[in-house]
């Protein structure tokens, strides 16, 4: 790192504390324009390549990642390179690989792929550069008991451990909801999406029996995919469509899976037209404000502290590419800087938040933990025997929504 030169007139001030320690009294002028006076100079920053699969600015998935290299700028002193909508609809012609030699061309010396759908792409980029550390974000190419993918030292993987926050959504809503009807709007259909829905479900089933007092077996939990983590015109269900046939179909909360906020604007119309309804965002801890009024609250996302213990191992040599499923800080889980995922409470819950508050108390002291037997899957078979607790493996590799749930397993 070099060390940045001192100025002109801060040597002067130097000089003239020196003289005045030494007991000097005499004046010293400083040249207007000193023709000795070198130039000021800085460390070059830390350059690091952040990858959306959306808009930075979406309320959601997206800007939760922009938000965390924003977070590794301030903290390091670093500089962002952001290219965002690296997706088929936006940019049909651009490939992540395209995007990671932009990138490393432009001085990255640490990329960023921040979707599951970028995965092929950055697979190959990581291959293309082995000296360039990247990281796949809610990937498993580093995870030497899961899918692993052989050969690539220099691709790591981040995650938040989101079971917890979508646990959180479904409690919020079972003690909301007046119909006992919950629409969940979800976006693709994959071994994530499925393990974040089911949580969703568990919590609510939970928090309906245990704060509500009725029967869980009594609540309707409705499952409905739009085909992509975002709305995309003529490929994609519209979502705020999806968001409609929920309410017209009886569900008074809707829980969101999408990246972007269209079931808690549509939530807030309809109340406003006198409905009482209400819906749970996802990933950005400021999405509330689309429409607080009707907002149960939303569990998001904070890459910050996580990004920034890459970007630092990379700056200093020690960069290893781990797999981290990262949780909350059970002591603070709003702590910007110390959790990777929180639950900001919404307007929205009212008097229901001590209850909710109560659920995560639980889930912190691990007196609540809804992945234990007896547990089936949607087509009956089993996933956990009564008393089992499942391990990482089955919960991040989810072949099926739980029994009771309505709607599809899979995309076929």
């Amino acid at each position: 790192m070099t060390r940045a030169k001192k100025t002109w007139p801060a040597l002067v001030a130097l000089v003239a504390l020196v003289l005045a320690a030494c007991g000097g009294n005499g004046a010293t002028e400083t040249p207007e324009t000193p023709e000795t006076q070198a130039p000021e100079t800085t460390a070059e920053p830390f350059v690091f390549g952040m990858i959306l699969v959306g808009p930075q600015d979406d309320r959601g998935w997206s800007q939760a990642h922009f938000e965390g290299g924003k977070y590794v700028e301030e903290k390091m002193g670093a500089q962002m390179i952001v290219i965002d909508k690296v997706n088929p609809a936006d940019r049909p012609d651009t490939s992540v690989e395209q995007v990671v030699d932009q990138m490393v061309e432009q001085g990255a010396q640490l990329i960023f792929a921040t979707s599951d759908d970028m995965k092929d792409g950055i697979l190959a980029a990581a291959k293309a550069y082995p000296d360039v550390p990247m990281i796949w974000s809610s990937g498993d190419s580093a995870w030497d008991i899961g899918k692993a993918y052989a050969g690539l030292p220099n691709l790591g993987n981040i995650m938040g451990q989101m079971e917890y926050g979508k646990m959180m959504a479904g409690c919020a809503a079972a003690l909301k909801t007046e119909t006992g009807s919950i629409g969940y709007l979800g976006p693709l259909i994959n071994d994530e999406t499925r393990r974040l829905t089911n949580s969703a479900y568990l919590g609510a089933r939970y928090c309906y029996e245990n704060y509500r007092g009725l029967n869980p077996d009594d609540l309707t939990f409705s499952v409905n995919w739009i085909g992509f983590w975002f709305n995309i015109p003529g490929v994609t269900l519209d979502p705020t469509q999806v968001t409609n046939d929920f309410f017209d179909g009886g569900a008074d909360v809707v829980i969101s899976g999408i990246d972007t906020t269209e079931a808690l604007v549509r939530a807030g119309q309809r109340s406003a037209a006198g409905e009482k309804v209400w819906a749970v965002p996802y990933d950005y801890r400021g999405a509330c404000a689309e429409a607080p009024e009707v907002c149960l609250g939303v569990p998001y996302f904070n890459w910050g502290p996580s990004y920034l213990e890459v970007a630092r191992s990379v700056a200093d040599g020690t960069f290893e590419a781990t797999f981290q499923w990262v949780g909350p800080d059970w002591s603070d889980i709003n702590n910007p800087d110390t959790s990777a995922i929180g639950f900001e409470f919404g307007e929205g819950l009212g008097d229901a938040r001590a209850d909710l508050e109560d659920f995560i108390a639980g889930l912190a002291s691990g007196e609540i933990d809804l992945w234990v037997g007896p547990l089936n899957y949607q087509d009956g078979t089993p996933f956990l025997a009564a008393g089992e607790k499942a391990t990482d493996l089955q919960i991040w590799y989810m072949p099926q929504l739980l029994e009771g749930m309505i709607g599809a397993s899979s995309a076929e």
